[in-house]
């Protein structure tokens, strides 16, 4: 995904005063010298021969992967401007999703935003975009020509291309790893698998970040994915029969009962929650705890809390849940197992964000920010859904 950096930024430049050529220095929050700019190409219009300084007025928020941001950006610019329009709440975001939740549309109005995106060997595409930066910007010492603008266009497209380009060689890279689909599968092999998954996912995203959702970004970005393509009279028409036969299909599923769990592995596979949902126990139990350690940070005035660590403990332990929904909600619901090595594989993803929530814990140990009792508690909780995940993958594994 687009390193994105601006929560981090505390203030920069930005010099296009020379044509053809973006040179800059961003500091950003914990190091002491800036991020060095040397990039091919020009800004857009409104930036173009001036020089733009920026400060961020507000709290700084350090960024997870800042140690490898390299410090000096060689490559080329991508869009450069002071003057995209985009959408703002007029009220906290957190209040504006809960009115989106309830059907409601929270107060918005147009905003400028500052967008500077570049591409380079190091990173791929950096990105710091904000609307709430104090910006100077300088008499322009050239102005573009409509020419020089289309070629501005251009470039700023090629970079973009070349870190598709680079996204999708290393998708292909993946896919040549895997087995040949009609052989036996084993865990390792569904790891391969979902890797490629993920690296498809995060050129979507990107796509998408880039593009938006407008109808003709949608076109680009099918196009980009593979999604799309010229067809033949007879490949359209096969492709329309085959849309009409899953269609059907879902229709039957739709009007078929819901597969029910067996009876005797209640408390086992399965067990009915207080809403009347019937999830996996151990799913259960990991969501519980981490609902239950998010309400902790709130209560201990933490909520507001921006510290990396806790940060981590609660989202990754939030999202072990989740991972464990995939791998095991299937089995609780009485529906059709998966390949016993698809679920192992998805209980080592599962077991992996555990981790990271347990080392996320023991810095917040150091820290003192929580009590010492919800820290043990923590601690038995995440050790104990651990135990659960491996004896769950020691049983599947029996079963390949």
């Amino acid at each position: 995904m687009a390193f994105r950096i601006h929560d981090s930024v505390v203030r920069g430049e930005i010099d296009n005063r020379v044509k053809g050529m973006v040179r800059g220095k961003i500091w950003v929050h914990g190091r002491k010298t800036p991020v060095a700019l040397e990039l091919q190409g020009n800004a857009c219009p409104d930036l173009a021969g001036c020089l733009l300084k920026f400060r961020n007025p507000h709290k700084r928020i350090p960024h997870s992967g800042l140690d490898t941001l390299n410090p000096i950006q060689n490559g080329q610019i991508g869009d450069i401007t002071a003057s995209r329009k985009v959408r703002e709440f007029d009220i906290p975001v957190a209040e504006a999703y809960d009115m989106c939740k309830r059907g409601e549309k929270p107060p918005e109005h147009m905003a400028n935003c500052l967008y500077i995106e570049w591409f380079s060997q190091e990173n791929g595409r950096v990105v710091i975009e904000s609307t709430g930066y104090e910006l100077d910007i300088s008499a322009p010492e050239w102005r573009m020509t409509p020419a020089e603008n289309e070629d501005r266009a251009r470039q700023a497209n090629d970079g973009m291309n070349w870190f598709m380009q680079k996204i999708s060689e290393a998708i292909e890279k993946l896919k040549r790893e895997q087995k040949d689909p009609e052989e036996k599968w084993d865990e390792h092999d569904y790891e391969k698998f979902m890797k490629e998954s993920d690296a498809r996912t995060d050129k979507y995203m990107e796509l998408l970040d880039k593009y938006g959702d407008s109808g003709e970004a949608e076109e680009k970005i099918a196009k980009e994915m593979g999604w799309s393509r010229d067809l033949t009279p007879e490949e359209a028409e096969e492709e329309n029969r085959h849309i009409e036969e899953m269609n059907r299909a879902c229709e039957e599923v739709q009007n078929e009962p819901l597969p029910q769990p067996e009876p005797h592995r209640e408390g086992i596979d399965w067990i009915r929650t207080p809403d009347g949902d019937i999830q996996h126990p151990l799913q259960h139990r990991c969501f519980e705890s981490a609902m239950r350690f998010w309400h902790e940070r709130k209560n201990q005035g933490l909520d507001k809390c921006e510290d990396e660590d806790l940060q981590q403990f609660i989202f990754e332990f939030q999202t072990t849940g989740a991972k464990l929904a995939g791998a095991l909600n299937g089995i609780a619901e009485g529906r059709e197992i998966m390949d016993a090595a698809f679920t192992v594989a998805c209980l080592k993803r599962a077991l992996d964000h555990l981790h990271k929530s347990q080392a996320g814990l023991e810095a917040v140990a150091t820290k003192k920010l929580l009590p010492q009792k919800s820290l043990n508690e923590a601690r038995k909780d995440l050790f104990e859904i651990r135990e659960g995940i491996l004896k769950l993958m020691d049983e599947f594994r029996n079963r390949q």
